[in-house]
């Protein structure tokens, strides 16, 4: 049996604390000091990305054997399990979008199910699928509006509860739709298929994606500033296409995301075997094995404790604020992360989840 690779665990911990800066910067305000706004930017759509390819390895992992060993009784045992937790993390998710209208947990569990079906299909296939998913999504907004349902200046969803309106923003606008998002976790089911404890493998991946990410960062800012000529107006629509930003998630986007992914991961793999005793190593892996669990926490505690304490003043707080206050969090969850697994296995919401779907 091989070792399990904590370099996993580690990414998965760094990815849940970019999205609780991306999130609180989302919902207690984002006015203040310009390289701060920028320095917490980085997080935006690339935390969120790297956590779902991170998911299709979790998949990768948990069906590798089987599928090897062509068991099938052991693969329909796994592939039930998946299910039931895909469905766990839909309802989890879908139950508290009242108070959390970006969760991203609902459209995690259609991605597994959609990763499911490709299960045993060849590496080749995997990767064409998801292009595939990564293309036809410019393809859909020719034929629909990407702005239908939404009011982005309050980022409401006016038909959100209607069957259509859901639907919509489930497959096509919502924050992390399932075309193409789910170009993510095939991507990542890919890399997990892998021999990951093969450390020029994971170099090779390392400096590969690194040099595609810096690539797409550097030509798309460049060609929108060659093309807009310094007009602000046209610079902002063009962001819109040939940017990085992850809404509308455009093919600049969402390879954008995959390289960003396969590199904090690759590094994330190689740093952690190196540094397997240190303490930030382990405390950042017991985080990681919690990440569900403050997923969840970081919306129902770390928001609802600002909204109780001073209501009338969310979305108007200082980016200072948000970044600090989301640090600060990311640090009480590392805390807790440790002493939690000096008692207990699983955290709290994933030994529910293992309960429910083992």
């Amino acid at each position: 049996m091989k070792k399990r690779i904590i370099g996993i665990d580690v990414a998965r911990a760094l990815a849940v604390m970019g999205m609780i800066i991306v999130n609180f910067k989302v919902v207690f305000g984002d006015n203040g000091r310009n390289w701060i706004k920028s320095a917490a930017s980085i997080f935006d759509g690339k935390a969120a990305a790297t956590f779902v390819v991170l998911a299709g390895i979790g998949v990768a992992l948990m069906t590798n054997s089987a599928i090897k060993n062509k068991d099938q009784a052991k693969l329909k045992i796994v592939r039930f399990k998946i299910v039931k937790r895909a469905v766990f993390l839909f309802v989890i998710g879908t139950s508290y979008i009242v108070i959390w209208p970006a969760d991203i947990l609902h459209f995690y569990g259609v991605y597994m199910i959609i990763t499911l079906l490709l299960l045993t299909c060849k590496e080749k296939n995997i990767l064409i699928s998801a292009i595939i998913l990564i293309i036809t999504f410019p393809l859909l907004m020719i034929f629909w509006s990407y702005e239908t349902g939404w009011n982005f200046e309050t980022l409401n969803y006016q038909d959100f509860w209607t069957l259509k309106g859901f639907m919509r923003n489930l497959f096509f606008n919502g924050f992390h739709p399932v075309i193409p998002w789910t170009a993510f976790m095939l991507f990542g089911y890919w890399f997990g298929k892998q021999d990951l404890h093969n450390d020029k493998f994971i170099k090779k991946t390392f400096k590969v994606s690194a040099i595609i990410f810096i690539s797409i960062q550097i030509l798309s800012s460049v060609t929108i500033l060659f093309i807009s000529e310094g007009n602000q107006e046209i610079a902002k629509e063009l962001t819109e296409i040939l940017g990085t930003n992850p809404m509308p998630p455009l093919p600049v986007y969402m390879l954008n995301g995959i390289a960003i992914a396969f590199t904090v991961i690759s590094a994330c793999i190689l740093i952690a075997k190196r540094f397997e005793n240190s303490l930030i190593i382990d405390a950042l892996n017991k985080t990681g094995q919690l990440a569900l669990t403050f997923y969840v926490a970081h919306v129902i505690i770390g928001m609802g404790i600002i909204e109780i304490i001073n209501p009338s003043k969310m979305g108007n707080y200082a980016i200072e604020f948000s970044v600090i206050y989301a640090l600060a969090f990311s640090f009480f969850c590392v805390l807790f992360a440790v002493v939690w697994r000096s008692y207990k296995k699983s955290g709290p919401l994933e030994w529910i989840m293992r309960k429910l779907t083992d």
